[in-house]
């Protein structure tokens, strides 16, 4: 029987500037769609399991559009509600070797936002479900968001089905009165695994490592067992602690590598140089699928199930826009060790 994933967050219309030009040269943008939770599903939904997206969208032709998006690579979108006036957006502007990329959104008002507790069945939602997803953008986006994301956890843990979070901090999405400090640990005490990097520890937990320099390039993955351990220390649902390592040596080079701790054993994946980076927006979201499935697919075998998840999230570096358009083939691939890129015929 294939697995369930339900997911829940917020899809957005992204307009990202040509090529590496910046806002004010762009006479156009291009457009696809793309969000922390819907990267997620659709990573999943490529990988052949039964991935399941609930949102809120604007019942118009543009919410329509982005549903359709979804449905095309497979993404269960029969919990999704249609109401409110909007969707989301969110510029890119592609930043080159020394000049950092920048996002600015435009959400506000958007059908997301508006959600309330009460809206969403998750007993039907949840129904054959054996894991849920969400991560630190959603709780971030507006009071009703937070309220219906931690409404979800609840059932979810009443149901017994495993609850993963990439905290994923975004500061200028927080901005209606509440800190992530504040809302974020009711949160994550409902989760049997977390993601974050060290900035998301730092600034969601409070939580800090030592011994770390990611401006030089390196990053060491031993520096992440402490900040694990008081992860599991203060929530102890957590079973299991999942930091990606990228190091930045430009906007266009980062090495690229991941450890996960189950209480006992840190496991570390191999490191990729990856030195053209085609597109980054999303590495950490297919890091994520791809760590959802491995966990789910290469059942004890978690240092098999971080290699994938890492390697499939190098891959998605080389694909433009958020979704990561590989194959479970792909990746294995690449596990393998075939990093050569030759024509495959």
């Amino acid at each position: 029987m294939t697995s369930k994933v339900v997911s829940f967050g917020e899809i957005m219309l992204r307009l990202s500037t040509p090529g590496y030009l910046r806002f004010a040269q762009a006479n156009s943008f291009d457009a696809c769609y793309g969000g922390g939770e819907a990267n997620v599903a659709v990573s999943l939904a490529n990988y052949g399991l039964n991935s399941s997206f609930v949102t809120a969208l604007p019942k118009n032709d543009i919410g329509e559009a982005c549903q359709k998006e979804l449905k095309k690579y497979g993404v269960d979108t029969k919990n999704i509600r249609f109401e409110g006036e909007r969707l989301g957006i969110y510029f890119l502007e592609t930043g080159a070797v020394a000049r950092a990329s920048k996002v600015v959104y435009d959400r506000a008002y958007s059908s997301f936002s508006q959600v309330k507790k009460g809206q969403f069945n998750w007993d039907e939602i949840f129904e054959g479900a054996s894991w849920f997803h969400w991560t630190g953008i959603t709780p971030a986006v507006s009071q009703g968001a937070a309220e219906v994301c931690l409404e979800a956890i609840k059932a979810a843990n009443q149901k017994g089905i495993t609850v993963s979070t990439d905290l994923n901090y975004r500061k200028n999405l927080w901005r209606y009165g509440k800190k992530a400090s504040e809302v974020m640990p009711e949160l994550v005490e409902g989760c049997d695994i977390v993601l974050g990097n060290e900035e998301d520890a730092a600034l969601v937990l409070g939580i800090k490592p030592e011994g770390l320099n990611v401006t030089g390039g390196h990053v060491e993955a031993e520096a992440y067992r402490s900040v694990s351990q008081q992860i599991m220390s203060r929530f102890p649902r957590v079973k299991k602690v999942i930091t990606t390592l990228r190091g930045s040596i430009s906007a266009n080079h980062n090495s690229w590598s991941g450890v996960l701790y189950d209480g006992k054993n840190l496991f570390t994946a191999p490191t990729y140089q990856i030195t053209h980076i085609v597109d980054r927006v999303g590495g950490g979201d297919s890091f994520m699928g791809g760590l959802i499935y491995g966990l789910l697919t290469y059942k004890g075998d978690d240092q098999k199930a971080l290699n994938f998840a890492t390697a499939a999230s190098c891959l998605k570096h080389t694909i433009n826009g958020d979704f990561n358009q590989v194959s479970v083939e792909e990746v294995e691939k690449l596990m393998g060790g075939d990093a050569s890129g030759r024509v495959s015929r």
